[in-house]
């Protein structure tokens, strides 16, 4: 199984911009693909985007586009979330996620089934 670690949250000002990582741990990170997830109080965990295991297909929720961009480094073991024009709604706990996948594919949601612990990104009006 992969571990996962995120990094790159923090306090940005209402249309400011932040990236995240995800270090993935282990030789096995092309063999997954990757996803983000965010999920703020008192709310259900929300999908963001996904990545295939080569980065040649991304799909992204129908509200996250246009301003989130999904991208990975395999030689890197790392995915990155590069989050744009930022509103005080993003604020949430991001996390990225990890399920085996053929070459290509994005897996069903519920296959993401390794987890980051999780960095707090919090957007000021």
């Amino acid at each position: 199984q992969v571990q996962l670690v995120e990094s790159g949250g923090g306090l940005v000002q209402a249309g400011g911009s932040l990236r995240l990582s995800c270090a993935a741990s282990g030789r096995t990170f092309s063999t997954y693909a990757m996803g983000w997830f965010r999920q703020a109080p008192g709310k259900e965990r929300e999908f963001i985007a996904a990545i295939s295991r080569l980065g040649g297909n991304r799909k992204y929720a129908d509200s996250m586009k246009g301003r989130f961009t999904i991208s990975r480094d395999n030689a890197k073991n790392t995915v990155y979330l590069q989050m744009n024009n930022l509103k005080p709604e993003d604020t949430a706990a991001y996390y990225c996620a990890a399920a085996p996948a053929s070459t290509g594919t994005i897996p069903f949601l519920v296959d993401f089934g390794s987890w980051g612990q999780g960095t707090q990104v919090t957007v000021s009006s």
